[in-house]
């Protein structure tokens, strides 16, 4: 199967009240671990690039082949988007379109409203002829991730409204009280404003900053209309310490397989959790 926009799974995990997980990657190893879980519990996948690291990674068209050979290689037969995370300008949405990615977020929630709108219209009217799927977002996610640094600040429900009216964006995420990275204590997310926001848009909201939010506030989130759910930090979390694991048991060790295999099966292991705690299992 090729790669996909996310646009059709989105609207069938918000119709099914179940969401989808995206899983951002950094390497081949990070790929076939996302595929891997999602082939193996038959679900959608949403594979994920942050702006902030594209350059690390070789670039967006080395990313997009990557993950287009390795759906190939592994036979593949789920739905699989390649989403850009936080684009921060038009340009660099255009530029992950043209190198092949299927999915892309304009983030434009640092600037007032109306040059958010803007914005996101512009990619709106690059994508959809070219049948990529474009998720907007209203408020500031906090915390820290890739080298994004950010304060929370709740999204207004009425500049949620306008956005979707006025753009036809295929997601929204609506900032309210998730932050990226680990949480300091329990988070504390908006769900009145959440009922209010998905009741007034009806689109598919995207949970940012989905590792560390407790079980029964994932499935509210689900429950109010988040059909896409962001991890990240716990699958960097479950890497690391199966590569400290590792190293620290074997500390003869130097065959790069022997030492990242066990951490590429940490990735899978954590993304199956995340899949069953999303419901999305047996969905594709």
């Amino acid at each position: 199967m090729v790669l996909v926009s996310m646009s059709d799974m989105l609207r069938a995990a918000r119709a099914g009240g179940y969401a989808v997980g995206q899983f951002n990657l950094y390497g081949l190893h990070w790929i076939r671990a996302a595929l891997r879980a999602a082939e193996e519990l038959r679900s959608p996948l949403i594979l994920a690039a942050s702006e902030r690291i594209v350059d690390d990674l070789g670039g967006y068209r080395t990313i997009a082949v990557m993950a287009e050979e390795q759906v190939r290689a592994m036979k593949i037969t789920v739905p699989v988007a390649l989403h850009l995370d936080h684009g921060t300008s038009v340009e660099s949405c255009v530029r992950a379109i043209d190198a092949g990615f299927t999915s892309v977020m304009i983030d434009g929630s640092r600037h007032p409203i109306g040059q958010n709108i803007a914005m996101t219209r512009d990619v709106v009217a690059y994508a959809r002829p070219r049948g990529v799927s474009v998720e907007a977002e209203v408020g500031t996610v906090g915390g820290t991730e890739d080298g994004m640094v950010g304060g929370i600040r709740y999204a207004d429900p009425e500049e949620c409204r306008r956005l979707v009216e006025e753009t036809g964006v295929d997601a929204l995420a609506a900032a309210l009280g998730s932050v990226h990275g680990p949480y300091q204590g329990e988070p504390k997310l908006g769900f009145a404003e959440m009922k209010v926001i998905s009741e007034l848009t009806r689109v598919p909201l995207v949970l940012h900053g989905g590792s560390g939010i407790p079980d029964g506030q994932i499935r509210k989130c689900i429950e109010l209309g988040h059909a896409k759910i962001n991890v990240n930090t716990d699958c960097l979390q479950a890497w690391a310490g199966a590569l400290r694991e590792t190293l620290a048991a074997k500390p003869g060790i130097y065959d790069p397989r022997a030492i990242l295999a066990p951490p590429e099966q940490a990735i899978t292991d954590t993304i199956k959790v995340k899949i069953a705690l999303f419901g999305s299992a047996g969905r594709a």
